[in-house]
């Protein structure tokens, strides 16, 4: 427990007294039940399904992303078997770790530990550590290498042993297993390395260089992988750095969706902490990792939001940084005094509430409804009935395979559809290349054709059966109103041809 002399340095602050540290750890306790909690209860979005079926067929690198998800899974459903909470429960615990390495390198940063608590609780009352904190997704484990690349920093800064390094290398390894934004964090690094007397020390031992061998150690799997796929991940994530049209939409979305997943006013206090830290004097302290860290990021995603939509998740790394920065903020005399200590006190409460109305709508659907309702359409909330009902039609048709023409749907079938069948996906063969191609005899059979959009993917279908035939479109509702419809075909009659023949069996034997 801190020190009394401790406790009062910084009276401004949430936690500034035992009490005050009592309450932040009951706080934290609190909303780590409510991710464990709602872990278990939220049906999986489309995304946590996809890479379900990746750990079912375990490799050095996929498509869209490194192999670290897949492996977190797979650890998970080890032990909890095929459920919503084994596959998300790697990820709560890499919000757990991330959560301590905010707290350690926050106390590292500050001298002590009122500050640290302060950081730890804004990490934790941001939607974005709720949200990815228990989405079975790459984010939370950047955000966690993230939070132990500070730790590693100020380690080393506090310490002076270079030998911090190797954390910091072990960081950025884990970083680019996991997703291809941790080139973000060797760029933080580098920036940090070069405009601070530290860093700069540093590059005459042989420890940075040996942090950048154990990094690039850790991607070389997956440059392998995409060298024997033609590069595929490579051109499909950084072909996005050019696409769109211009226009300030994109910057607007962008920025309503860090006011929401950060809360207004920590994002407005990091905003403040950000700018305070980032003078030439500043630059000499302890807080210069955490301005690199948040830097290029908001630069990069600002101009890219100029001609194309930034996802809300993309800048996820940064909410370490993001919370130590807020947390560092000094009362300002004068006419801003009072507003900076407004913002302060504010900041607690508007975060909880965003969380409220987030988790109210989670577990209840009571604020907005239908399409409208962005959890309900990216997980399978009422998807039970729909899987019910196909499964039944399969059973009575004596089906031998389902068919979709889209990934998320690829993921849905197979993780919730009983009695379990082949899941097959003609259309999209690179993601599934880890995967058995069906064979002719599975193809002649009886298949059911599984689509949300007939009007648009039917005709993807039509030139390889003579037969398609509509059985039955099932609502999938909540509260009694429809998100979206499920729309079954009975395919028969195969003709053959390319990419029937090729179709991959995504979920495979089980």
């Amino acid at each position: 427990m801190p020190s009394s002399a401790d406790a009062t340095r910084v009276t401004f602050h949430p936690a500034h007294s035992t009490s005050g540290y009592r309450a932040a750890l009951l706080l934290l306790i609190a909303l780590a039940a409510l991710r464990l909690a709602t872990a278990a209860f939220l049906p999986l979005s489309f995304d946590e399904a996809y890479f379900w079926l990746w750990s079912k067929h375990l490799a050095i690198s996929y498509f869209e992303h490194p192999p670290l998800i897949a492996f977190a899974i797979r650890s998970g459903t080890a032990l909890l078997g095929d459920t919503e909470l084994g596959v998300r429960l790697a990820s709560l615990f890499a919000s757990l770790a991330a959560s301590w390495a905010v707290w350690r390198a926050a106390a590292l940063i500050f001298g002590g530990h009122s500050r640290a608590w302060t950081a730890c609780v804004y990490f934790n009352a941001t939607l974005m550590l709720a949200s990815q904190g228990m989405a079975a997704t790459p984010d939370i484990f950047v955000m966690a290498a993230s939070a132990f690349l500070l730790l590693a920093i100020a380690k080393l800064q506090q310490s002076q042993d270079r030998r911090w390094w190797i954390g910091v290398g072990l960081a950025l390894g884990a970083a680019m297993l996991a997703k291809y934004t941790a080139f973000f964090l060797a760029l933080s690094v580098l920036v940090w390395t070069v405009v601070t007397p530290d860093g700069r020390r540093s590059l005459r031992s042989p420890w940075p260089y040996l942090a950048a061998t154990i990094a690039v150690a850790c991607l070389l799997p997956n440059l392998a992988w995409n060298d024997a796929h033609g590069w595929m991940s490579f051109k499909y994530q950084f072909g996005r750095i050019a696409a769109g049209r211009p226009g300030l939409q994109f910057v607007l979305e962008f920025l309503g969706a860090q006011i929401a997943l950060a809360s207004p006013c920590i994002l407005l206090l990091g905003a403040i902490g950000l700018t305070t830290s980032s003078t030439a004097t500043a630059l000499r302290k302890p807080l210069a990792m955490a301005v690199a860290l948040v830097w290029p990021a908001v630069a990069y995603f600002t101009l890219h939001a100029l001609h194309d939509r930034v996802q809300g998740n993309w800048p996820s790394f940064v909410y370490p940084g993001l919370a130590i920065l807020a947390a560092s903020v000094e009362p300002i005399g004068g006419r801003w005094q009072g507003f900076i200590g407004w913002i302060q006190r504010s900041a607690l409460p508007a975060a909880i509430a965003v969380l409220f109305v987030a988790y109210l709508q989670m577990w209840t659907g009571l604020l907005v409804h239908g399409k409208a309702d962005p959890i309900a359409r990216m997980t399978g909330i009422g998807l039970d009935r729909v899987t019910a009902r196909i499964g039944s039609i399969a059973q009575a048709r004596h089906a031998g395979a389902l068919v979709t023409t889209r990934y998320f749907m690829s993921g849905w079938l197979s993780f919730y559809v009983r009695p379990h069948l082949p899941v097959l996906q003609p259309t999209e063969g690179f993601r599934w290349s880890e995967t058995a191609k069906a064979d002719e005899a599975l193809l002649s059979g009886e298949l059911l054709y599984v689509t949300e959009r007939p009007d648009r993917e039917l005709g993807e279908i039509k030139p390889y059966f003579m037969s398609i035939k509509p059985l039955e479109c099932i609502p999938r509702t909540r509260n009694g109103v429809t998100i979206d419809r499920f729309c079954v075909f009975s395919l028969h009659g195969l003709r053959g041809g390319e990419p029937l023949l090729s179709a991959r069996i995504v979920n495979g034997a089980r």
